[in-house]
């Protein structure tokens, strides 16, 4: 019988190396220029995918060393041995001196590309804290302080980066502007719902859709505490983003790599093999998490009143509207949330973590990459009289499952698709077992 927490590790794995650079990007690069490579990435998995594409333009195609070159930048902990591109490790979730630095000196590879030169733009979740040029008039300090309020307001990614592009010079197609006399491919891991490239990495590419409008309207509606200068900049209309037509994207394209269902589905499959009936929910899921956590308890009610051995699955980006002190994502806050819920049910395993090996934290490399639930947490919960509902209320899952043992410690993973969630429901093991 395989151990139920072992089975979740295998799920979670199968779900991350379905997206890992190593396994999708060197079918997708494109053959050299009759200039120079300069490769720009940024993201969780930047440095892995500057790593692979390096494999595969001076190993496999044996181009000369000195045609290609560029900038990887990562979050703190996730860079990894290059030969050409250089990598440099900065803020996530909130920027830091090194992504301003980073996208001020990508922004000037971008524009030294000429005519002959392919400008390899290489993206994953991570990339819009990884590069930060603040509008005119805005500090890094100011930006800073309006991303830990969009991080602690609940609003989905796709509102979050409306506004970050608005207050950015290489968001929201300006980096495609910059580069915009050489050929442009972008490659990208999608870690956002739906898989709109000009939400990845708040679209440095790609047409941005949204207006200074849109970004003045979300921080109105989440009340967000921005200081003059933000919303002189957000009133300006020069930090306008760059539109369909605009010339930046005369040579550009973009492809996709891996998608967060490409995941969902590898994740399944583990489960399937397992000998588990699919629930599969969809790889898209947003909302708040503790919501969403009891509508996923009640489908678990139901199969463990039913008898069923049923894995429930799930993708997507949950959000947390953060109230209370303490420490967590919402893939934790999912899970204290199941463990208020589920407590008195046999059979329950549960695994939510995000794929890029880390679920809120500080921005340190040895954040929790989620957590665990099983009768092992419960038993736990009861010896040491812990109330899931209060630490709910302080937004401490971090705390909570410190006490019981249950972090998800990965370390960096080095891709980034987005949230793997899964409980697992045998009501029969648990019948045997007891």
């Amino acid at each position: 019988m395989t151990d139920p927490r072992s089975l979740l590790r295998a799920i979670f794995d199968a779900a991350v190396a379905a997206a890992h650079p190593d396994r999708v990007l060197a079918a997708q690069l494109p053959p050299p220029p009759a200039g120079r490579i300069i490769c720009l990435a940024a993201g969780k998995g930047a440095a892995a995918l500057a790593a692979a594409a390096e494999r595969h333009y001076l190993d496999t195609l044996g181009l000369a060393p000195a045609r290609l070159s560029g900038l990887a930048t990562t979050r703190h902990g996730y860079g990894v041995p290059t030969r050409r591109i250089e990598v440099l490790e900065a803020g996530h979730p909130v920027p830091d001196q090194a992504s301003l630095d980073a996208a001020e000196r990508s922004l000037a590879l971008a524009a030294s590309a000429g005519a002959d030169d392919l400008l390899l733009v290489l993206l994953s979740g991570g990339g819009s804290a990884n590069w930060i040029a603040p509008a005119p008039g805005v500090s890094l300090a100011q930006k800073q302080a309006v991303t830990r309020a969009l991080l602690r307001s609940g609003a989905p990614i796709d509102a979050i980066n409306c506004v970050r592009k608005h207050l950015s010079r290489i968001k929201g197609g300006r980096l495609a502007r910059a580069g915009a006399a050489a050929t442009i491919v972008t490659l990208a891991i999608s870690d956002v719902p739906h898989d709109d490239p000009a939400v990845i990495a708040s679209g440095p590419t790609v047409p941005d859709p949204t207006t200074l409008a849109d970004a003045r309207a979300i921080v109105a509606r989440y009340q967000l505490p921005v200081d003059d200068a933000v919303a002189r900049a957000l009133a300006d209309p020069s930090n306008e983003s760059c539109k369909q037509g605009d010339a930046a994207f005369a040579r550009a394209h973009y492809r996709l790599l891996a998608r967060p269902r490409d995941a969902l589905d590898a994740a399944i499959a583990v489960a399937r093999e397992a000998g588990y009936a699919i629930s599969d929910l969809g790889a898209d899921l947003e909302g708040e998490a503790r919501e969403v956590a009891a509508n996923h308890a009640a489908l678990a009610r139901d199969a463990v009143q039913a008898g069923r051995k049923l894995a429930i699955l799930s993708g997507g980006e949950l959000t947390v509207t953060v109230r209370g002190q303490g420490r967590g994502g919402p893939n934790q806050e999912y899970a204290l949330a199941l463990a208020g819920l589920l407590a008195d049910l046999p059979g329950i395993a549960v695994l939510a973590a995000d794929t890029d090996g880390a679920d809120g934290g500080g921005g340190n490399a040895d954040d929790p990459a989620g957590a665990l639930l099983d009768q092992q947490t419960f038993a736990a919960m009861r010896a040491q009289q812990l109330d899931p509902a209060a630490y709910l209320a302080n937004n401490d899952a971090t705390g909570f499952f410190a006490r019981t043992g249950d972090l998800l410690v990965t370390g960096p993973t080095r891709t980034n698709v987005n949230d793997i969630r899964v409980i697992l429901v045998d009501p029969i093991a648990a019948d045997q077992r007891g």
